[in-house]
């Protein structure tokens, strides 16, 4: 019950959740930061989430540092052209 509460102050799971991926990406305040620990000491799911998170974000860093990244401006404008086409059906 009092993590339920404790939940609802301070920070909900799916606002964790997104700033352990925006946390990823870039960096965050340290509000946020402040707000993020302290869910995490309170909630099981979403340490393992983090857990989970950093698996994943470990595999994917290797996955693309090991195959060659470079786009050519053909396969650029392809994309462009396919988007255009799925916005105007």
């Amino acid at each position: 019950m009092i993590r339920k509460i404790l939940h609802i102050l301070f920070l909900p799971c799916s606002e964790a959740t997104l700033l352990m991926e925006k946390r990823n990406a870039q960096s965050i305040s340290a509000k946020e930061n402040r707000m993020l620990s302290m869910h995490l000491m309170i909630c099981k799911w979403c340490r393992m989430y983090k857990e989970k998170l950093a698996v994943l974000d470990k595999v994917f860093k290797k996955t693309f540092s090991e195959k060659e990244t470079e786009i050519n401006d053909a396969e650029i404008q392809d994309f462009k052209n396919k988007m255009i086409d799925k916005l105007n059906f």
